[in-house]
């Protein structure tokens, strides 16, 4: 038994009051006359005792009524928590697309939300927590609220935030009952099973919903070959998780106008690709729709977008190379030779690609603008000579870079290792190749240039670089790229290596990008200082993170959009570049954490069948019996008591 005023014991004292006047209450006896005195002792001994009893009995009546008095205005309680302490819930409620899904009684985000207005207590307060938004001390009625308005959102936040959310709350809680609620599907994105709850040090109780989830077909994701001039193949890739599903229809669209119409069939837990041929259109506002009711509808549905390519600029400064003609064509690029003595520096600035092709020396003029180039966000591409000035070489290179070029060698070196994780080659090769024959070189430089090997000799020394810096990507050879020196502008290496080098310069639209990642898009457009550009679609605008360089501008998005579809990208009235946006294929995926095994592994963890119950639960935990009113009662039955004693007790 607890008690809401414990400070009423003091007036414990009050209990001598009884006490006092039963010692000093004398009653004074009548004077009887008897004829004969044989009884008069008995008489009189019987009275004293009978007196003595009621007297006793008064006390102890007078002493219990003060004593459940004492305890009325105490107001004693059972409960498991103390009464001054007050009661605070945090919330959180898994929003993200996972939980857009039906079972047999509706939708379970919904259902969730409708037992929580149903269960809470109004006697609480609450911080409510969703992937999009956090609201903290609010009551019970704002709450049914929120509660009410709740959306899906495409933020696909992850555990082990909100518990540290929670925890940061709860140490500025330090008077409340605090209760840590979790409820989610518990998705796990992860091959880690179950690490999100390993160092969880509050206690949680967690509710699953929709546990049986078994089978479900989504579009992973959407891919562009060029078949030909004038044909594209859209490679559209479809991940069954599950049983084996038969004749799904599935249809191609440019903006609504239908283009193509099939129907297949996969395999249980089998990745598939789909192929639809496209004419290539210079635009194309593309939409992949399956229709099949599964676990998940949000996912029956893609996006992508194909945009006309552009051609990347490239400037050759120094000799001039028939190799760097036949790769860098007119299909593809605006390629531009010059000599250093006849070039014109105000070329520079509107290239997307820069190549230095064995400049003996970096003069100063020329340094100054190259460094405002690669600053600028343009891509740069070092071929030496075989007599450099190394000097103003490192000069350039102590401003960009760590590392300098020491001197150089005459040995014939293999060039045998490939990164074929490098960006370069990505999609090149089928596989790794290990037996092609190796192109060689006879003349390099040797250097400490810090960077990433993309092609390496024999010695494990580079052949070619990506020199690492915070501007943009810089290319070195260590070898000239002449007849000379090497071989390499005979092997078909050079066709890929360098091709590529060109194509990434100009970061073109992807064809599609995920909502709530971070991603960068370069748009190929010289701009005004006080001008910016806007992201929007019919309902929705908004202004990103961009960077302006002299001929391009790097927009960055990531909180923003938050819906999937076509936005277009446009500075005031005209509208540059359309792109699409999707939600993550890890939000499809039937994988979840074993709450029984973390539960068992962490004490502080208590998993709930459903929402209901765990509700239930915290209620009757908080629940307060008062006890005033029986103690109110006794002080009234114990002053009856009395009044029927002074009343028909006889002495």
């Amino acid at each position: 038994m607890q008690y809401k005023y414990p400070a009423i014991f003091y007036f414990l004292l009050v209990l001598i009051i009884p006490v006092i006047v039963h010692l000093f209450q004398l009653q004074r006896f009548k004077k009887i006359a008897f004829t004969n005195v044989q009884f008069l002792k008995k008489i009189r001994l019987e009275t004293r005792k009978s007196s003595r009893l009621k007297k006793l009995l008064i006390l102890a009546t007078r002493i219990l009524c003060f004593l459940a008095l004492l305890f009325t205005f105490s107001q004693p309680y059972y409960s498991d928590k103390k009464i001054e302490n007050k009661k605070h819930n945090f919330i959180y409620l898994d929003n993200s697309m996972s939980l857009n899904t039906s079972n047999e009684n509706g939708n379970e985000l919904l259902l969730a939300t409708q037992k929580i207005i149903d269960y809470a207590s109004e006697n609480a307060t609450y911080t409510f927590i969703t992937n999009d938004d956090q609201i903290s001390n609010i009551s019970k009625k704002e709450l049914t609220s929120y509660l009410k308005k709740i959306k899906f959102s495409t933020i696909n936040g992850t555990i082990t935030d909100k518990i540290a959310s929670i925890e940061y709350e709860i140490k500025n809680k330090t008077n409340y009952l605090n209760e840590s609620i979790l409820i989610s599907d518990f998705q796990c994105f992860e091959n880690k099973i179950n690490n999100e709850f390993t160092n969880v040090t509050i206690p949680l109780s967690l509710v699953k919903l929709n546990r049986n989830r078994k089978n479900n077909i989504s579009i992973d994701s959407v891919f562009i070959n060029t078949a030909s001039i004038d044909k594209n193949v859209i490679s559209v890739v479809i991940k069954n998780q599950g049983e084996t599903k038969e004749n799904i229809p599935i249809a191609l669209y440019n903006n609504s106008k239908l283009i193509n119409k099939r129907s297949f069939s996969i395999k249980e837990n089998e990745v598939k690709i789909i192929e639809f041929p496209i004419l290539n259109l210079q635009k194309f506002k593309g939409k992949i729709q399956l229709t099949f009711n599964d676990t998940f509808l949000f996912d029956n549905s893609f996006y992508f977008t194909i945009n006309t390519p552009k051609k990347t600029t490239v400037l050759n400064i120094g000799r001039t190379s028939n190799s760097f003609s036949k790769v860098f064509t007119k299909e593809d690029f605006l390629f531009t030779n010059s000599t250093l003595d006849k070039l014109d520096y105000n070329l520079i600035q509107s290239q997307q690609l820069i190549i230095l092709n064995q400049l003996k020396s970096i003069t100063n003029v020329l340094e100054t603008s190259i460094l405002q180039f690669v600053k600028n966000g343009g891509h740069l591409l070092i071929v030496p000579d075989q007599n450099i000035n190394i000097t103003t070489y490192n000069s350039f290179f102590s401003k960009i870079t760590s590392g300098s070029i020491f001197n150089y060698k005459k040995d014939s070196l293999k060039i045998t290792e490939i990164n074929f994780q490098h960006q370069l080659f990505i999609g090149v090769f089928s596989k790794q190749v290990t037996n092609f024959q190796y192109p060689y070189s006879s003349y390099s430089y040797n250097h400490n240039l810090e960077g990433n090997k993309i092609l390496s000799f024999q010695n494990k020394t580079t052949f070619l670089q990506e020199i690492t810096n915070p501007f943009s990507k810089i290319y070195w050879f260590s070898s000239p790229l002449d007849y000379k020196s090497s071989n390499f502008i005979n092997s078909p290496l050079i066709v890929p290596t360098l091709f590529n080098i060109g194509q990434q310069s100009l970061e073109l639209a992807k064809p599609y990008y995920i909502l709530q990642e971070e991603n960068t898009i370069e748009i190929n457009k010289k701009i005004k200082k006080d001008e910016i550009l806007k992201i929007s679609n019919a309902g929705y605008s908004f202004i990103p993170l961009q960077q302006t360089y002299s001929s391009k501008v790097a927009l960055t998005t990531n909180e923003n959009p938050k819906d999937v579809g076509f936005y277009d990208i446009s500075l005031k009235k005209d509208t540059l570049a359309t792109v699409a946006y999707n939600i993550s294929p890890t939000e499809s995926l039937l994988s979840y954490y074993d709450l029984d095994s973390i539960k068992k592994e962490n004490k502080n963890i208590h998993v709930y069948s459903s929402v209901e119950e765990l509700f239930k639960e915290i209620n009757e935990k908080n629940e307060v019996q008062w006890l005033w009113r029986l103690f109110l009662a006794i002080a009234i039955v114990s002053l009856l008591l009395e009044i029927l004693i002074l009343k028909f007790f006889k002495t």
